[in-house]
Order: C-alpha cells, then sequence, then structure tokens
C-alpha cells in the first residue's frame, strides 16, 4: 500500500522525517534500505552485521534530519556518508588486531567472489549486486575502495600496501566511491 509520502521527494521525506512524520519516515526508510543495506553488506561483509548497521543508519539520519541540507548532497548521498560511516565504525569495533598483509589479500579477494549462498535470498540478492559494482570499478580502484572500506586502512596505509604515491590513493579511493555511489544512484531510479 503507497501513501502520499511514497510519492513525495526524497529532500521531502528527509523534512518529514525530521518533523517526526510518521507516513514520511516509513517512506523514507521503504526508499533507501536496499541501498543502505547494500553498502553495508558490501563494507562488513557479514548480513547480520549489516543489517545491525542498517537499523543504526537510519537512527542516525533520524537525528541528523534537521541539519540536512539538500543543496549540499542528495538525500541518498548523505545517507549513504551516514552507512559508511556507521559501516566502518562496526568494521573497527570488531577487528581487534591490526590487518596484516595476508589478511588484507584475503579481505580483497573474499570481496570479489560470489555471495555465501545460506544468506537469504534478499541478503543475497544485495551482496551480488555490491560484489558487480565492485567489478564495474577498474582493478586498481576497487582494491583501493576494498583496503579502505572494508580494510577500514587510511588513505597512507593504501599508498604503502598498493605501493603508490598518496595522491594516487586518494584518487583512486575517491573515484572509486564516487563510481559506486552512481552506480547505485542509477540503479535506484530503475528500480
Amino acid at each position: 500500500m503507497f501513501t502520499h509520502a511514497d510519492r513525495a521527494s526524497d529532500a521531502a521525506l528527509v523534512e518529514g522525517l525530521a518533523l517526526g512524520d510518521h507516513p514520511a519516515a516509513a517512506a523514507f526508510v521503504r526508499r533507501f534500505q536496499g541501498a543502505v543495506f547494500g553498502l553495508a553488506v558490501s563494507i562488513t561483509r557479514d548480513p547480520n552485521l549489516a543489517e545491525d548497521v542498517s537499523q543504526e543508519v537510519f537512527l542516525r539520519a533520524w537525528r541528523a534530519a534537521r541539519t540536512y541540507d539538500p543543496r549540499r548532497a542528495s538525500a541518498l548521498t548523505w545517507l549513504l556518508t551516514i552507512t559508511r560511516n556507521a559501516a566502518i565504525d562496526a568494521v573497527r569495533v570488531r577487528r581487534n588486531t591490526p590487518t596484516d598483509d595476508e589478511a588484507l589479500e584475503r579481505l580483497i579477494h573474499d570481496s570479489l567472489r560470489a555471495p555465501d549462498p545460506a544468506m537469504s535470498t534478499l541478503h543475497r540478492v544485495e551482496a551480488e549486486r555490491a560484489i558487480e559494482r565492485l567489478r564495474a570499478l577498474s582493478p586498481d580502484q576497487a582494491r583501493a575502495v576494498v583496503l579502505a572500506v572494508l580494510g577500514g586502512c587510511t588513505a597512507a596505509q593504501v599508498s604503502e600496501y598498493e605501493n603508490i604515491p598518496l595522491g594516487t590513493a586518494k584518487t583512486r579511493i575517491r573515484a572509486g566511491l564516487q563510481r559506486l555511489r552512481g552506480l547505485m544512484s542509477s540503479e535506484e531510479h530503475h528500480d
């Protein structure tokens, strides 16, 4: 059942969220839950953790909705930034020791392979979409994004690990994330 809020613009839904409008909040979650979960699972590589991250993201969005400025970013970009930060926080909390070279190699390899068949169908579809998005990047960009997002590495650490200049590492990370956002945005418009 669709409500009037389901047809509202993204910015109007964020405004409704800020005002405590329950139909707008529900429509906001319905509209963005796939993108939020997809990014969260691509970062955490754990569907259960990604569900927790997704819930945290919508709580953070609700708390920050009054500060949202549609002139600075689209609602999707704003929400995916919150998602990225929450997912990285969750991964860092889980990781007790620094990542070594072998673990980083495994992380890169695992992020580009097919998702676990034991996942629920919805989670598997979202994970497959995330993997396809990563595969759409150049191998250099994909490695940089995986190291930064999944591995929690700084640009300096990516630079050192990949044996490239710091500026190149930053460019690969930024360009890769922008490409991923673009892919996600175009998917949203086609769904």
